[in-house]
């Protein structure tokens, strides 16, 4: 499978497909921006705007659910210090939903990671993200690297 980079494909989707592919590279604009003075929770406003807030849930990697105010904060620690960077792969869009197929790049202090991603979004009737659920295929992290998730509560 040839990899494509989002903004090379985003013009071809409209609805649900492209909020989802944009939120992806929203998310990569404010983590590249993340190392400039000032940053803050209150950065990542142009992300919120494409999410339903009050009623957001994201599942990730390790069955974390957070809140979007939790998503906000656990964010703003990590972006400072990580680099992100995804490839397009493939987007299906049912009704409500959308299922993005990418490969994530992250280089958080001496730790490279690129794992293959498939992100469910669940979109509100206004269409907006209400819920995401974040699976991975991923070698074993590092000892050490799961510490950014202390006080984080996983799923049962």
């Amino acid at each position: 499978m040839v990899l494509r980079e989002i903004s090379d494909v985003i013009d071809d989707y409209t609805g649900n497909s492209r909020a989802a592919l944009e939120y992806g590279l929203t998310t990569k604009r404010i983590v590249d921006r993340a190392k400039q003075p000032g940053f803050s929770a209150e950065s990542w406003a142009p992300l919120a705007a494409l999410v339903a807030v009050d009623e957001f849930e994201r599942v990730g990697n390790f069955k974390e659910v957070m809140t979007w105010n939790e998503y906000i904060g656990f964010l703003t620690t990590w972006a400072p210090s990580a680099q992100w960077d995804c490839s397009f792969k493939r987007v299906t869009e049912t009704p409500g939903l959308v299922f993005l197929e990418l490969e994530e790049r992250a280089t958080v202090g001496d730790h490279k990671n690129t794992v293959n991603s498939v992100s469910v979004y669940a979109f509100d009737d206004a269409g907006k993200i209400r819920h995401i659920d974040v699976y991975l295929q991923m070698a074993l992290p590092e000892a050490g690297l799961l510490e950014s998730y202390d006080g984080i509560k996983i799923s049962d």
